[in-house]
């Protein structure tokens, strides 16, 4: 699993404990978390939730009428510097 993975993870993980139904999923320059948010959540809790997703690169609320509300985060994967990608001449 990439870095980005295990952070996100991380981040699921923490939302899920905090009570929110969370999705993974893996794309090829990012990875997103998505999670159900109930009506109804304390202050306490969506402030926990607010640190948790703080530690992703973006994060956002989309809420619709007819959806609810789902949380995301995306935490973006590391692209190497050209200093450190090899081109054809550097294969063995």
């Amino acid at each position: 699993m990439s870095a980005s993975g295990v952070s996100a993870a991380a981040i699921a993980a923490r939302l899920s404990a905090a009570g929110l139904p969370t999705r993974v999923e893996e794309h090829t320059r990012f990875t997103t978390v998505e999670a159900e948010v109930p009506e109804v959540l304390s202050a306490e809790s969506w402030r926990e939730v607010l640190d948790v997703v703080a530690e992703a690169d973006r994060f956002g609320l989309l809420a619709t009428s007819l959806n609810g509300r789902t949380l995301w985060a995306v935490v973006r994967k590391t692209v190497p510097t050209t200093g450190d990608v090899g081109g054809p001449g550097d294969q063995r």
